[in-house]
């Protein structure tokens, strides 16, 4: 896009760290559903399927407040802190692959962190509202300060406003790293999983997990790219 300064129109050299962080996301997509398809051909020897093994789970921690229900779609698994549901979806819910046992594992693992006042899952309900108001107006703020003939309040307050963006993922990152920790343990302690079949539940989780650091990593070079190209207006 042309912002004059010495840049040609419709170009300028921050684009190639929006180029970057496609890459980086598309490469960590494609990663965790090669991974998953590899690993959902493998069966667990214990032959019982996500949903009890996730029911297993939260018995075994005491949870028999949590729900499980099946939701539509592959890999669209999540944890509802606030209806206490865990949601495992069609490609998981009755698999009996190691694959879909550590996916809902994995969610088990955010309801005991939900149960045990996990603090960073606190942290990032707490932000949500402000993160998802920082997220709908950054863009148009930053663009109405554009237009205004470069207004730099604007267009700093809507840099700061997509820094909560930043912030979430940041915060993400420990409690999916936490969740699939505290997944393979009780998989394990547990005897759910074999050993070799652990081994393959976790590469599935760290797989997932790249794509939280990829999410992280592109919004981070989003907002270097929003520093540089304004950080210059005064030159």
């Amino acid at each position: 896009m042309y912002y004059g300064y010495g840049y040609g129109m419709y170009w300028d050299p921050t684009y190639f760290l929006v180029i970057i962080g496609l890459i980086i996301t598309m490469i960590a997509s494609a990663k965790v559903k090669s991974t998953y398809a590899r690993y959902e051909r493998v069966c667990s020897h214990s032959g019982i399927t996500a949903a009890q093994a996730a029911e297993q789970i939260l018995h075994g921690a005491g949870l028999y407040n949590v729900r499980i229900e099946r939701i539509s779609g592959q890999l669209t698994d999540n944890y509802d802190p606030r209806s206490k549901v865990l949601h495992l979806s069609d490609s998981t819910f009755r698999s009996t692959s190691v694959a879909a046992i550590g996916v809902a594992a994995h969610e088990c693992g955010h309801a005991i962190q939900d149960a045990r006042d996990y603090a960073p899952l606190r942290i990032r309900g707490a932000i949500v509202p402000v993160v998802n108001f920082g997220s709908a107006l950054s863009w148009p703020i930053i663009l109405v300060g554009v237009l205004l003939s470069f207004n730099q309040f604007l267009i700093t307050l809507g840099i700061i406003l997509f820094s909560l963006t930043v912030l979430f993922q940041l915060v993400t990152l420990p409690v999916e790293f936490n969740a699939s920790s505290r997944a393979l343990q009780i998989l394990g302690d547990s005897h759910i999983l074999y050993d070799d079949e652990l081994s393959s539940a976790r590469k599935v989780l760290k797989a997932a997990a790249l794509t939280y650091v990829a999410g992280a990593a592109a919004s981070i070079l989003q907002l270097l790219r929003l520093i540089l190209l304004f950080g210059r207006r005064d030159d």
